[in-house]
Order: C-alpha cells, then structure tokens, then sequence
C-alpha cells in the first residue's frame, strides 16, 4: 500500500512538472515568435537637408530713443498767463508753448533802456566835445564805461524778460501737458515732454567679442511687440568707443526713420544686425535636431539595403526606408531652421517629427507634416 501511495504522488508530481515546462515552452515560443515577427513601420514626417543662402546675423534686444526728446521745464519762477498748445499737439521750432507773467520785467527793461537811451546821447555830446578837446579823455571814458553798463543792463533784462516765454527747441510731438492757466511754476517744474519722432535711436549691446563684425553703417532690422507682423530696417550710426566694465559689452546705436510715427521711444526691440557674410550653408528644420548632453543628432532616412545589397522593397514595390542616427555640430538658429556646420549633406532627408518612437536602423514610413509645410515658406524668407 505504502509503495502504491509513493508511486501515486510521484506520478502526479511529474504530470505538474511535465505541465509547467510545456506552458513555459509554449510561452517562450509565442515570445520568438512575436519578436521574429516583421515590425510594423514607424509613421514619421521628414524633411530634406537644403543648401540655402544663409546671412549671418547678431542678435541683440535694444531700447528705442527719440532722435531729439527733451522734458520742457521753466527755468525761472512765475505765474502761466497763457498755454499756447494742446497735448499731442505737433509743433515746430521756436513755437511759443507757455507764457509766464512778465510784467515787472517789461517795466524793468523799459527803465533799462531808458537809461541806456539817456547815456547813448550823453556819450555822442561827449564824442563831439572830445574831438574840440572841451572835455577831458578821462570823462569820455567814463560816459562810454556809463553806455556800456546801460546797454549790458538793458539786455540783461531782456534776457530775463525771454525766459518768461518758453518756445520748442526743435520740432517734434509735444505730450500731455502738465501745468494751466494760472499755475505757479518754480525752476525746473515740467511742463510737457517733446519728441522729435521722425527718426529713432535703438541703443543695444552686444559682447566684446563681436567688436570686429561692426561698423558704422551696417544694417540693422528690429521688430517690436505693438507691431510683430512688422520690420523695420536702420542702420549702426554710432560705436561706443569703451567696452562696459561690469558686462564686458559694447554698446552701439542704430538710426532708423519712422515716417508714420508707428514707433514710440521707450519700446523694447528684438533686433538682429546683418554682417555681410551669406555664403549658402546647410538647413534642416529646427524640429529635426535632437539636443542631449552626449551631442545633437538627427536621424537620416536611408533606404533599407538587403544581404545581396540591393534595396529591400515592400509588398507594394516602394522601397523600405529605415533611420540612420547621426550625430551633427550645428550653427545659427532663425525662423524655425537651424545651420548644420558639420555632419550631415544637402539632400539628404532628415526626420522632423515622431523620434520619440524611434532607434537606429528602425523601420519607418514618411507621412505629410501640414505644420512643416505652412512653416517652409515662411522660414525661407527670413532665412534670406
């Protein structure tokens, strides 16, 4: 009985053993099975490698300035009798703005030149009596010393008298107005500011290094948030001639005309300035590189080659198409393209989008990239 019962278990024993290495038998054929099996392609959008014109550019972030603006202030005391403009009032040159209360000066000045009326007879009687020696040349003197300080008193008056009157250096827009009839202005109270807008400064930085890429005249092209469908171009008009301390950079002014007055100083600017330099260089869309610590790699649609090493062909007679990671040094970015310097050749297509999904020598197919294509143009153009 006890030998029957040992016999017993060790059959089923060896039924469970013989079960459990059939299923993984079973499990690890399915496996080989599935990885033999051919890999469905990898849909991808591609784009080719071009060789373009390409202009190197610097770029830089600046701050538009009024080619003459100035803050109006009075430069002595007194009470506004008149204001003679409207806020944002174009005005010319020498235009009177505000007229201060002027009364004890035109008194003043009407004594002064009364005085000066009265010595400019004495010093002719006196000239005439000289000349018969009825005077003494000591006494001449002193009535012309009298003519003098007369005539220096009377236009120091006068001068004072124009400094009630407050006129437009120069030509420009004039702002909201600060002061009204009747106010009570003292030295250095604002009135209004004045802008010349018919030209703009862009004063901007750029490193040291670039000291050697500049010079005066160059053009330059900016943008700006109010308008970011618009360009607008200028030229480099100044150099700093000293490199900032504390940055190590150079500061440089541009000049551009603003005809429409579209442009107001204090707005920030993205600019670039273009070098001379447009030799054709490499581009592939900026979607296409794959930035990691390691390096920046593209992968490059290669048709697959068979054993015999012609090219292995789908059901369908096209040719099978596998990627080829390659590893690039790349250059200047701009409008969605990036310069490839080194690593990759004109022609050869490049993956743009889907590399998440992909590994070297993996099987792919190329779909459309609406997105890539409405960007193409676009990104030629600014390229030039």
């Amino acid at each position: 009985m006890l030998l029957r019962r040992m016999l017993i278990m060790l059959g089923v024993v060896l039924v469970v053993v013989l079960a459990l290495a059939g299923y993984k038998g079973f499990s690890i054929y399915q496996q080989i099975q599935m990885f033999s099996a051919p890999q469905p392609a990898i849909s991808v959008s591609a784009a080719h490698a071009e060789e373009q014109p390409w202009q190197s550019r610097l770029p830089a972030i600046g701050t538009l300035k009024a080619f003459q603006g100035v803050d109006l202030a009075a430069e002595v005391e007194g009470i506004v009798r008149e204001v003679m403009f409207e806020s944002g009032q174009k005005v010319t040159q020498g235009q009177a703005l505000i007229q201060l209360d002027s009364e004890v000066e035109r008194a003043s000045l009407a004594t002064a030149e009364a005085e000066r009326s009265l010595a400019q007879i004495e010093y002719e009687r006196g000239r005439s009596l000289v000349s018969r020696s009825n005077i003494s040349k000591s006494e001449f003197d002193r009535l012309a010393s009298a003519l003098q300080k007369a005539t220096a008193s009377a236009a120091q008056l006068k001068a004072q008298l124009d400094k009630k009157r407050i006129n437009a250096p120069f030509a420009g827009t004039i702002g909201i107005r600060q002061v009204d009839t009747g106010d009570y202005l003292s030295p250095g109270a604002t009135i209004a500011t004045l802008q010349d807008l018919s030209h703009l400064h862009v004063d901007f930085f750029l490193p040291e290094q670039r000291a050697p890429q500049l010079q005066v005249g160059q053009p330059v092209r900016l943008s700006v948030a109010a308008y970011p469908d618009e360009q607008f171009e200028g030229r480099i008009a100044a150099i700093n001639p000293k490199v900032e301390n504390e940055t190590r950079n150079l500061q440089v002014r541009a000049t551009l005309s603003n005809p429409d007055e579209k442009l107001l100083p204090g707005m920030f600017a993205n600019l670039e300035v273009l070098l001379p330099d447009d030799r054709p260089q490499i581009v592939v869309p900026e979607t296409a590189i794959t930035y990691t610590l390691y390096g920046n790699s593209v992968y490059v649609v290669t048709e697959k080659q068979g054993e015999d090493g012609k090219t292995v062909k789908d059901e369908d007679g096209t040719a099978q198409l596998t990627v080829e990671r390659r590893f690039v040094e790349t250059g200047e970015r701009r409008a969605g393209r990036v310069v490839i310097s080194k690593g990759l050749k004109a022609g050869e297509q490049v993956v743009t989008s889907g590399q998440l999904k992909l590994d070297n020598g993996a099987h792919v197919v190329i779909v459309a990239d609406p997105a890539l294509q409405l960007e193409t143009d676009e990104a030629a153009d600014a390229a030039q």
